[in-house]
């Protein structure tokens, strides 16, 4: 697989991550940990070099990222993330100094490392200033326990002052087809700054694959159930961007998952979507989302019929927009 470069240090990572939360969080049961181990193995044999994981995803996430990618802990780039109370979504924001070094000796155990590749503030922190966030993750780094320093979510102020204090390699945001807000103010400024940008969700969670629609059933405890997006009614509303990606992807010999990601792949050379499976067909199957090579004019067409959608539902439930952003 091609690789791309994050941020202005030269961390090159592949052209496409993998987002290792839905294994063990947020979208039902988890995945038997053989077969998780034996998944993320798969996408680094089949040249992925990139994985996405964090303490609020829950320790067995971590420890499942570690211990997968132990053999060949050299040639991978680990990425994990800081910021909830106790790890947990549901117990607020907590950026504290003294928090962030508690998570990051953790996740080092974790991990099974002695460094962390990329170490991202989960979200922003409305009670502690970003210098003091950035400071101390400078101060990781220095000691050679972090290499890079990320954010996720995080606004244009937040990004500038973080980037004054400790340069910031890359931002991780939701960013997709159907959620393009990045494009009014982020990327301008990450472009602006040499910030690479690691989009989150980018199949929609799971919806622009087409495996998804109004007669779906979710498992009980899938975050999906909760999200205005994933209504019944707003499936079915939203079902006509599938239908706009099937009819691209059939004149490319693509499924409509592989021509979202080779869209977002078509934006900047400096992105580097994160999409997440617990299958090993879809892992193959956006894999070659990176080989799909799409024109200007395909782009073009893309976003002419995208631009004439409205999309329904909100991506996230309203109790939960201050914890995780829009």
């Amino acid at each position: 697989m091609k690789k791309r470069i994050l941020g202005q240090n030269g961390l090159e990572v592949s052209a496409l991550g993998m987002g290792c939360m839905g294994l063990s969080f947020g979208y039902g049961p988890a995945t038997d940990k053989n077969e998780a181990v034996k998944l993320i193995r798969s996408a680094y044999e089949q040249g992925i070099t990139f994985f996405d994981t964090a303490e609020a995803y829950g320790i067995a996430n971590e420890e499942l990222v570690g211990e997968a990618l132990q053999p060949f802990r050299k040639e991978v780039v680990i990425a994990t993330k800081f910021g909830f109370k106790e790890g947990i979504v549901a117990k607020g924001m907590d950026s504290r100094p003294e928090n962030i070094r508690a998570v990051a000796e953790e996740s080092l155990k974790r991990l099974k490392t002695d460094v962390i590749d990329l170490f991202y503030q989960h979200r922003v922190d409305p009670n502690v200033p970003m210098e003091d966030v950035a400071g101390t993750v400078k101060d990781l780094i220095k000691e050679g326990k972090v290499k890079h320093f990320g954010l996720s979510e995080a606004g244009v102020t937040s990004i500038r002052k973080a980037h004054a204090v400790q340069p910031v390699t890359a931002l991780q945001s939701e960013y997709s087809i159907w959620w393009r807000e990045p494009e009014l103010e982020i990327l301008p400024v990450l472009e602006e700054l040499g910030i690479g940008f690691v989009p989150f969700s980018p199949l929609g969670r799971g919806f622009l694959t087409g495996a998804i629609n109004a007669d779906t059933k979710f498992d009980s405890d899938d975050f999906r159930n909760i999200v205005p997006r994933f209504t019944e009614e707003n499936r079915k509303a939203n079902q006509k961007l599938i239908d706009l990606l099937a009819e691209t992807a059939f004149l490319k010999q693509a499924t409509p998952a592989q021509i979202a990601l080779s869209w977002l792949l078509a934006q900047k050379p400096w992105i580097v979507p994160i999409p997440g499976t617990t299958k090993s067909h879809r892992l193959t199957e956006n894999i070659g989302g990176a080989t799909v090579d799409l024109s200007q004019k395909d782009i073009q067409a893309i976003d002419d019929a995208f631009a004439k959608t409205t999309i329904q539902g909100d991506r996230y439930p309203s109790h939960l927009q201050k914890a995780v952003g829009n």
